[in-house]
């Protein structure tokens, strides 16, 4: 550390980098390219241009020129190796787990080497009676649930996509659950981070499980929610909160080679439910009395009609085109049956038909599935076009209100697109078809994504409740945080990665 900090003054912030590891047609040298076998063997190296161009690009539309290398260690001592010969010889270092992000956090604008992190696919340490799990970057958050299938416990967040799980602390990921279990930043309790230079880094401390700055009475769920804490995620007040740091850093200050998360007991008995509504505004109403009426659902999830219609297609389902809420409690038997009741309840005050509700694991599994697919099922609706998908995340109060004038806008602006998203907690998204030979149609994308952004600031709200920054949001992320919060991002960056080589051109 001591190392990078002198180097800070140095370099300076973020200089022009001649790649002095690079050959004179942009590709790095042999000798470097050796120098990266000799750490992770040959069989884990790779330049051909197919596998680079792979590893270019996540599942948005952001697209630049590939790495110019991909490696494959097996080992965190690799890893840290990797990481001192790149940044020792100048070269950039993007971090790569199964590229399932949505804002560009792959992309290697500046070249460099991409280090991707599945081989290390370990779960390294379960702590049953201490409530939390130390998994390798390489850990998908289906693997691990599978894993934990036998042990009365689970880890909730779910994104959708079967992502890896240090990806997922990396991007600050959330997803359906997050109502009522938090995001990763709720669920993470410990990271062994290479920095820039090489050096490794247990950001709570090496081997310890607790949340720091955290404990029951000022954690951010409401009351009904804390049975779901873990009795064993003890609090800590110990100096600054660096596993926080990390937590949505998106690979710009380290690589994050082992997470430790916290898990939760599984529930005893889940029931889902679907109703549909006469208007955008009847659905949001529903989840805002819902949740000012504390009744504790799992998830709450809103889907347009656009997106209902696709969902209907693509995974047969039957239901009503229309704006709809998927909505899951877990509990007892008997607390189940009444927060049924009640759910339906409120949704029937405000106008809800084709209310129906599912215990069977099968139906409540091709329910979810429809959703989690929901991506792939808008895309079916204009066969050719390409995806392009954005989130912000507002105060509960202002749901109805941004949603609602969303739906118009998209109207307004001629484009095709859905919008669904988890509104227990503010956030959604828009899903938009675009022709990739039309030009115009892609700059109305783009003038529509930066709207919303700047609506859900002017409602108090973020520019981004789960994607992250990448690429594509940076100057939302000014706009938010403003010039102070701004420097002191600069300025933390610097000091740890005084270079600029971490995954350069993202967030800041």
């Amino acid at each position: 550390m001591a190392n990078l900090l002198r180097a800070a003054a140095t370099w300076g912030l973020f200089p022009w980098r001649g790649y002095c590891s690079r050959g004179t047609q942009g590709e790095l040298s042999k000798g470097f390219v050796e120098a990266l076998k000799a750490v992770v063997g040959s069989s884990h190296v790779s330049t051909a241009v197919a596998v680079r161009e792979q590893h270019g690009h996540d599942e948005s539309m952001h697209r630049c020129q590939p790495p110019d290398a991909v490696v494959w260690p097996q080992n965190v001592e690799q890893v840290s190796q990797l990481a001192a010969l790149c940044y020792g010889q100048g070269v950039p270092i993007i971090p790569f787990g199964t590229g399932t992000g949505l804002e560009g956090g792959v992309c290697a604008v500046q070249g460099g080497v991409c280090i991707n992190l599945t081989h290390m696919d370990k779960i390294l340490e379960l702590n049953l009676e201490d409530f939390s799990v130390v998994v390798e970057p390489g850990v998908t958050h289906k693997a691990l649930n599978t894993h934990l299938r036998d042990s009365g416990l689970w880890f909730p967040v779910d994104p959708g996509a079967d992502a890896s799980l240090c990806g997922m602390v990396a991007t600050g990921a959330s997803g359906t659950n997050a109502v009522r279990y938090g995001t990763m930043r709720e669920n993470v309790l410990n990271l062994e981070v290479v920095l820039p230079g090489g050096e490794l880094l247990h950001t709570a401390g090496l081997g310890r499980h607790f949340r720091p700055g955290l404990g029951l009475e000022t954690d951010r769920l409401r009351p009904w929610h804390l049975p779901c804490v873990s009795p064993g995620s003890r609090k800590s007040a110990a100096g600054y909160n660096l596993t926080g740091l990390f937590v949505g850093s998106e690979g710009t200050l380290g690589l994050i080679t082992a997470a430790t998360l916290r898990l939760h007991p599984a529930p005893e008995a889940t029931v889902v439910a679907t109703c549909a509504f006469p208007s955008v505004q009847a659905a949001v109403d529903s989840t805002v009395h819902i949740l000012q009426a504390a009744v504790p659902v799992a998830r709450i999830e809103f889907l347009d009609d656009v997106t209902m219609d696709a969902c209907n297609k693509h995974s047969q389902l039957n239901c009503s085109v229309a704006p709809t809420l998927f909505l899951e409690f877990h509990g007892s038997e008997q607390f189940l049956a009444e927060q049924l009741q009640r759910a339906e309840e409120i949704t029937q005050d405000n106008g809800a038909f084709h209310f129906s509700s599912a215990k069977e694991a099968e139906e409540r599994s091709r329910l979810w599935a429809a959703r989690h697919s929901a991506w792939y099922a808008v895309l079916a609706l204009r066969p050719g076009y390409k995806g392009y998908s954005t989130d912000v995340c507002v105060p509960i109060s202002r749901l109805p209100e941004i949603l609602v004038q969303t739906k118009e806008d998209l109207k307004a602006q001629g484009l095709t697109g859905a919008i669904l998203g988890h509104v227990g907690d503010g956030n959604f998204h828009c899903l938009l078809l675009v022709d990739p030979e039309d030009p115009e149609e892609l700059h109305r994308v783009m003038a529509f994504s930066e709207l919303l952004g700047r609506r859900a600031l002017a409602l108090h709200g973020t520019c981004t409740g789960e994607h992250g920054i990448g690429l594509g949001k940076r100057q939302l992320l000014q706009e938010e945080v403003g010039a102070v919060g701004m420097e002191t991002m600069r300025r933390l960056k610097a000091m740890l990665d005084p270079r600029g080589l971490m995954n350069p051109g993202k967030v800041l």
